[in-house]
């Protein structure tokens, strides 16, 4: 269901600013981030995690929002604190951290360091010894299972991310008994992309099993622990959106049981999402540019395509390719099957296959749904050197650029400068 007005806020974009282009609104963000307080009634902070959507101006929106960031590079790190958040309230996940970024990390101040393997644990140890200083850290742990109906799995097979459940005991022995670091909880995040609330529900309650198994033999009484979230987002016209009412009504009881043990009183706990917050809330805008009919069917070809969104051609992560939702910009009357590719010179370019819209023609502009993450900081913008699309903000009842780099369009009347200066 798109909310009233969107297609006019979607088509002054398109002509202010061309396309192709991502255009944000920012009240979706802020409502969704309210359905989340409401429905878990206030038991968990959300942290963002900036992989998702890492645009700068997004992060300086978010900040004061959201509690908590989290960033898997460096390069993340130093926008998020460009953005004006404060390094403490950033925790830092990734497996294959490299020395000199746990060594800007720790310079830099990060709130939480997340462990991922002894080889970080030595390393950051070593680092923050050298300036006299104890790194707070969380160990991230890999679960042996996951109940089924995760999109992207984590858990329960050979995984880079976080140290084995039946390693976790030596692992964190070790690490507790290195003097420069303090262990203030740990992490855990399986799975993603579920649309399945009893599965979302089962998978929290082994969370809080690993952490209170692990926490009573380590003696450990944490400042945090973090449940990445693994709430997925309705791609496709046949998917039904998450109920965040089932999922808190399965799950807070066992928080309430959890949060009455002494050990975890006065622990935060913390949901890690990302496509979550900011999918839903974002549209990629593409134009059709040329009308093929080719062997009885209709092929629309558009100028923006999996060089800006690779997650709608179907090449991240999708075993089965599907449509993602998408409609007409300005509507029409009468649906008819067309097939829609980008501008590169590959055939695995394509955005839709046998989609039902209005009678395209040159120029209409297709809005495709849920872009908001992973959309351009996930996509191959370099491939035959076409310039990024411009990223747009909806807020405050205006359209702001807020592009990190200049799109090859001249907009049509003067640019809305951010406060970042993100289009320079």
């Amino acid at each position: 269901m798109i909310p009233p007005g969107t297609d006019d806020w979607l088509d002054q974009a398109a002509e202010q600013f061309g396309t192709p282009s991502f255009v944000y609104f920012a009240d979706r963000i802020a409502q969704r981030i309210d359905e989340l307080r409401d429905a878990f009634e206030g038991r968990f902070a959300l942290s963002y995690a900036v992989k998702s959507n890492p645009n700068p101006a997004l992060l300086a929106w978010l900040n004061g929002r959201i509690d908590l960031l989290d960033v898997s590079s460096i390069g993340e790190f130093h926008l998020a604190i460009e953005a004006g958040w404060n390094p403490i309230l950033i925790s830092f996940t990734g497996p294959a951290k490299r020395d000199f970024e746990i060594r800007d990390a720790i310079h830099g101040n990060v709130g939480l360091l997340v462990i991922e393997s002894l080889r970080e644990a030595r390393l950051a140890n070593a680092v923050a010894r050298s300036i006299g200083c104890v790194q707070r850290v969380l160990v991230r742990i890999a679960p042996d299972s996951i109940p089924k109906g995760f999109g992207d799995q984590m858990a329960g097979r050979p995984s880079p991310f976080g140290i084995d459940l039946d390693d976790a005991a030596e692992a964190l022995g070790l690490i507790m008994a290195m003097p420069n670091l303090n262990l203030a909880g740990l992490h855990i995040y399986s799975g993603t992309q579920c649309l399945k609330p009893e599965a979302i529900v089962e998978n929290y309650r082994g969370f809080l099993q690993i952490f209170t198994m692990l926490c009573e033999a380590h003696e450990i009484t944490p400042d945090k622990l973090i449940l990445g979230s693994g709430l997925g987002v309705a791609y496709h016209d046949q998917d039904i959106p998450l109920n965040l009412t089932d999922i808190a009504s399965g799950i807070l009881p066992d928080i309430e049981r959890f949060c009455a043990q002494p050990r975890f009183a006065n622990t935060q706990l913390a949901l890690e999402l990302g496509r979550y917050l900011v999918a839903e809330a974002g549209f990629f805008l593409t134009r059709v540019v040329s009308i093929k009919q080719s062997r009885g069917v209709r092929i629309a070809i558009c100028d923006g395509g999996m060089n800006n969104h690779l997650p709608a051609s179907g090449h991240f992560g999708m075993v089965i390719r599907r449509n993602y939702s998408m409609h007409k910009v300005g509507g029409g009357t009468g649906l008819e099957k067309v097939d829609l590719s980008g501008p590169l010179c590959t055939s695995i370019d394509r955005l839709g296959s046998g989609v039902d819209l209005p009678h395209l023609e040159e120029g209409d502009v297709i809005a495709i749904h849920n872009s908001g993450a992973y959309g351009l900081t996930a996509s191959p913008i370099h491939f035959i050197s076409h310039a990024p699309p411009a990223e747009l903000m909806v807020m405050d009842g205006e359209i702001r650029d807020i592009s990190r780099f200049l799109p090859d369009v001249q907009p049509t009347q003067p640019v809305l400068y951010d406060a970042l200066k993100c289009r320079v």
